[in-house]
C-alpha cells in the first residue's frame, strides 16, 4: 500500500516514514502543499496523510483542490488543531479521519488499517472473468482456481481492466495507472496486452482512444 505523507516537521516526518516503511506501507514523505500536489500528479496512492499547517499550500487547500479534481484517495489529517471549526472544515472538503497531535502510533496505524479495509470491501471481494478471477483482500490472479503470477506491469495492467469490464480506458489514463517509476510507452503497452490476451481476455483496441475489456460473450 502506497502512502503519501505531508508534514513540514522534519523529526515527526522521518520518525512517521520510518516506523510505516516497518509495518509494510511504500511511503512518499514531503514538506509541502504543493510537492504533494506534484506527488499526486506523478504516483498514484492508496491513502493520504495530511498535516494541515504546511508550507505553500495548506492541508486543507490541498485536499480540497484534489476532490475538485475528482481524486477520491482516502484521507486521513494529523494537526494540532483542535477547534470544532477546522475538524468541520476537514470533513466538509473530504477527509476520511482526524488524528490529534501528539497522538501515539499505535493509533494512527489502526485508524490507517481501518480506513484502508473499509475501502477496499466497499468493493467486491472477487471479480470473475470467464475462467480467471481477481480476489481483492489476497490481491492475487487465479485461471481454474490456480493462482498465476504475472510481472508487475502487467499485474497491474490486468487489474486495471478487471476492475472495468465494458468500460473504454483512454490510452493516457492507462499509461498513468499502470506506470510507476518509469512510464509505459506505447509499444511496450501493445506488448503487455498482447500477452494478456493469450489469458483469454478480450481485449479490444477502440481507435485513437484506448482499449476495452468486453464482457464475456
Amino acid at each position: 500500500m502506497k502512502i503519501l505523507l505531508v508534514e513540514d516537521d522534519v523529526t515527526l516526518g522521518e520518525t512517521l516514514k520510518e516506523l510505516l516503511d516497518k509495518n509494510g506501507f511504500e511511503v512518499v514523505w514531503v514538506r509541502d502543499g504543493k510537492s504533494a500536489l506534484d506527488a499526486t500528479f506523478v504516483k498514484k496512492f492508496d491513502l493520504w496523510l495530511f498535516d494541515v499547517k504546511v508550507p505553500f499550500v495548506d492541508g486543507f487547500e490541498l485536499l480540497k483542490s484534489l476532490r475538485d479534481a475528482g481524486y477520491e484517495t482516502p484521507t486521513i489529517f494529523i494537526t494540532a488543531m483542535t477547534d470544532i471549526n477546522s475538524l468541520s472544515t476537514g470533513f466538509e472538503i473530504g477527509a476520511d479521519d482526524y488524528i490529534k497531535k501528539p497522538f501515539d502510533f499505535d493509533e494512527l496505524l489502526v485508524r490507517i488499517k481501518a480506513l484502508l479495509k473499509k475501502r477496499f470491501s466497499s468493493k467486491k471481494e472477487c471479480i470473475k472473468y470467464k475462467n480467471l478471477s481477481y480476489n481483492f483482500e489476497r490481491d492475487e490472479i487465479s485461471i481454474d482456481g490456480e493462482r498465476i503470477h504475472l510481472p508487475p506491469v502487467q499485474m497491474r495492467l490486468l487489474k486495471l481492466f478487471l476492475k472495468n469490464i465494458g468500460k473504454t480506458l483512454p490510452k493516457d489514463e492507462i499509461i498513468w495507472e499502470i506506470s510507476e517509476d518509469e512510464e509505459v510507452s506505447e509499444l511496450a503497452l501493445r506488448v503487455h496486452i498482447n500477452k494478456l490476451r493469450k489469458l483469454g481476455l478480450n481485449i479490444k483496441n477502440i481507435r485513437k482512444v484506448g482499449y476495452i475489456l468486453e464482457g464475456e460473450s
